[in-house]
This record gives structure tokens, C-alpha cells and sequence, in this order.
């Protein structure tokens, strides 16, 4: 072996040793941080939908993400939210008796919720697209797909040769709880039950489930060992740059219920970070908790009209270092080609920007985007 090969063998070998990797990347491990897509390729195909699922493998993501909520008789099924209304057909489908007024999160909030249908009914719905800006032309085509059948689309198209991860959200565990009479944890059993069957016990397993309460888990940490992920919320940013926390996005609903004072804001300072890393692996805050941006009154996209893309942008906030000191992977939402970013006039440099900070994934409506900014990198 000569000095050459000797010197090359040692340097990487040091590398290896110091958790980094010699592609440039930032992320906790060094590893090419992961493309998510958002409710699947929900850019292109009403979301949460096999076929848009499907779209986001083909287009290059590594996960997918069923949001997940509960039939009448205790499926999980996967939608953004406990309610029908914006995401399908069902107003044509069933009359306005179905309806009911539920609190949940402390809104009120009279809809068609998935919990008084059977998964029977669920099944006879179609999907539409719920952004009035996007394309309505797959509306009415694609049914409402249960978590087995998201997990058995994952698997065939891994199997094809190339990994596909999935991670759900727990949708309102709360809510699911107590304002739906499930009982405690039955949403957090269902799903581990689900997900150990399909992939075994393992941290190592293709998976990530992401809740914004923090009390289910607590609770998961104890029945898994697959990786859990603490989202944090925020209202919107002010001018200076700061986040606003407005109810109810001000704290996790089950911290509101417990009386307990914490903010997500403070889940991401140093003290809240040493708690969340007592159950969780990774965070997943809204993207302008990762970079500080100002409205400084200067226009800087050639037009007259000052919007969120004249933001002034000035780095890292510093939670995505912090984060990864604490041992703590950090993926960040959501982003889209059709909804431009605090600070950033085009989509994939934005991405390209938190790319290079180092976060360890990014969800996005728009796979293909997410994967040519990593790419560019």
C-alpha cells in the first residue's frame, strides 16, 4: 500500500470516527438528509391518497407521510385532519344530518368527522384537492386508503430496489382520547401494533412517527423503540422575526390541558431540548423557527409590493446546531413550489438554504423539487 492510499485509508477513517462524511453535509451523522413527502406528492394529487403516495416515490422521496386519524370503528386511516369536509366528496355522498359539533384543541368545529363513519363508508369517498390554487383535475378519482394498505405501497416499492420510509403523524391524540371516547393510548396501540407488524421493533426500522403533544410520546417511548419526532408549532413571524404563538398554536393541546405553562418555542431552547431528547430522537419545527428573517421595510424582488419574500434573511437561529449537540435530528416543514417561503422568492433555493444549514430532512409538497435542491447541493 503506498503513502498515498495509506493517507487517503487514514483520512477516512477519521471521518467515520468523527460522525461526519465527505459529501458536505451538515446533518446529525453526516448522512444525505431525507426528502419527505408531505401528505405524498400533494403538489400534484389530492393529498393523502395512494396516488399521491406513489407520485412522491416515483419522484424521488425517501418517506411518506400518512396523517393519521380513526374511523367510527377503529381504523386508521390516513387524513390531514379528524374532518372530511375539505379533503373529499362526502358532502354529496351523505346529508348534512351526518354532520356533528366537536371540540377539539378547544375550537369548535362543526363537520363531517371520519369518527361517525365506518371504515365501509370511508371507503365509498373519493378524494379532492383541498388547495383552491392546485389542480382539481384528479378530483373524485382516488379513494381514502387505510394505514395497512400506505404500508403495503411502501413495502412493494421497496421492494423494486430502492428504500421507502414512512412516517406518520398522530393526528390530535388528545382529541382522539377524551373527545371522542377512544380511551387512552388506543390510537397509540393501534399504531404500534401496525407498525411492529409490518417492521419489526427496531430503531433501525424505515419509520418516523411525529406527534405535536408530547404525552403520547412519552407514552410510545415506552412500547418502542422505532424513532419518535416532537413537532413544534408557532401562529406565524413577526416583524422582527421572532414566532408568533397564538392559541391554538401557542403549546402542545395536552400541556393546555395539563395546565402546564411551556410554549414550543420553549421546547427548543437548550432546557427544552434536554427534555425532548427523554423521549424523542428528532424535532420537527416549522421552518422560520430554523432562520432568522426580518421585515425591514426594503424591497428585494424586483417589484413594488413588499411580501413575505422581501424578508431580510440572516442565518441560522442557531436550533438546528443546538438540536444537533443534544444529539437530536432535526426535519423541517413544509415546503412548496406554489407557496413561497419567509425570505426566499424561489422554492428550491430555499431548500437548498436549509439543505446546507444542516437539517436532516425537509417535507415537502413537491418531491421532485426537494430532490433537486439536494442535488444542488
Amino acid at each position: 500500500m503506498n503513502i498515498r492510499i495509506l493517507f487517503v485509508t487514514a483520512a477516512l477513517a477519521l471521518l467515520q470516527a468523527c460522525g461526519g462524511s465527505d459529501n458536505g453535509y451538515k446533518t446529525l451523522d453526516g448522512a444525505r438528509p431525507l426528502v419527505i413527502g408531505h401528505r405524498g406528492a400533494s403538489g400534484e394529487r389530492p393529498e393523502h391518497t395512494l396516488e399521491a403516495y406513489a407520485l412522491a416515490i416515483s419522484q424521488g422521496a425517501d418517506y411518506i407521510e400518512p396523517d393519521l386519524v380513526l374511523t367510527k370503528d377503529g381504523v386508521l386511516i390516513a387524513r390531514h385532519e379528524p374532518m372530511l369536509d375539505g379533503t373529499t366528496d362526502v358532502a354529496a355522498k351523505f346529508p348534512a344530518s351526518r354532520k356533528t359539533t366537536r371540540t377539539m384543541d378547544g375550537v369548535a368545529t362543526t363537520a363531517y368527522f371520519a369518527s361517525d363513519f365506518t371504515l365501509a363508508e370511508i371507503k365509498t369517498l373519493r378524494a379532492v384537492q383541498s388547495n383552491a390554487a392546485r389542480s382539481k383535475a384528479f378530483d373524485g378519482q382516488f379513494a381514502i386508503p387505510t394505514l395497512d394498505e400506505v404500508i403495503q405501497l411502501a413495502k412493494t416499492e421497496s421492494a423494486k430496489g430502492r428504500a421507502i420510509g414512512i412516517y406518520p403523524e398522530i393526528k390530535h391524540s388528545t382529541f382522539h382520547a377524551a373527545g371522542l371516547g377512544f380511551g387512552a393510548n388506543v390510537f397509540e396501540d393501534k399504531l404500534v401494533a401496525a407498525l411492529h407488524a409490518a417492521y419489526g421493533n427496531s430503531a433501525d426500522a424505515p419509520v418516523f412517527i411525529q406527534s405535536f403533544e408530547v404525552s403520547n410520546l412519552q407514552y410510545l417511548n415506552t412500547k418502542t423503540n422505532i424513532k419518535l419526532v416532537q413537532l413544534i408549532d408557532a401562529d406565524d413571524v413577526n416583524n422582527d422575526g421572532s414566532m408568533s404563538l397564538v392559541a391554538p398554536y401557542r403549546q402542545p393541546y395536552d400541556f393546555v390541558v395539563k395546565g402546564d405553562p411551556r410554549t414550543f418555542a420553549d421546547l427548543l431552547t437548550s432546557t427544552g431540548l434536554d427534555f425532548v431528547k427523554t423521549y424523542a430522537d428528532a424535532v420537527g419545527p416549522w421552518k422560520p423557527y430554523l432562520v432568522k428573517t426580518v421585515n425591514d421595510g426594503v424591497e428585494r424582488t424586483g417589484n413594488t409590493t413588499l411580501t413575505i419574500n422581501d424578508r431580510r434573511v440572516d442565518g441560522s437561529t442557531g436550533v438546528i446546531e443546538l438540536a444537533h449537540q443534544k444529539g437530536l435530528r432535526v426535519h423541517t416543514w413544509t415546503f412548496r413550489n406554489d407557496a413561497s417561503g419567509y425570505g426566499f422568492a424561489d422554492p428550491q433555493k430555499e431548500m437548498e438554504y436549509y439543505l446546507r444549514l444542516g437539517v436532516d430532512g425537509v417535507f415537502t409538497d413537491f418531491p421532485a423539487t426537494g430532490v433537486a435542491a439536494r442535488s444542488a447541493m
